[in-house]
């Protein structure tokens, strides 16, 4: 997970940079912001996304194993 808060903060850095260079409303600067905003997206994505556990991962791996079976009502 730092790896993608480095990369988010180098955007931040990027983005308040060129934002200064060219205005805050040229179409580089919103450009910039709008790279900022995807990283932060798929941050919050993986930290939504919950690993699996042992049987999970073995169910994936053996879906016709008895302790996998699923029972509908």
């Amino acid at each position: 997970m730092s790896d993608i808060q480095d990369k988010i903060q180098t955007e931040l850095e990027q983005a308040r940079a060129v934002c200064g260079i060219t205005g805050t409303e040229s179409p580089e600067c919103a450009a910039a912001w709008d790279a900022v905003e995807e990283l932060q997206a798929e941050a919050s994505h993986q930290r939504q996304q919950k690993p699996k556990n042992s049987l999970e991962q073995y169910c994936d791996d053996n879906p016709e194993a008895a302790e996998c079976r699923v029972y509908e009502d």
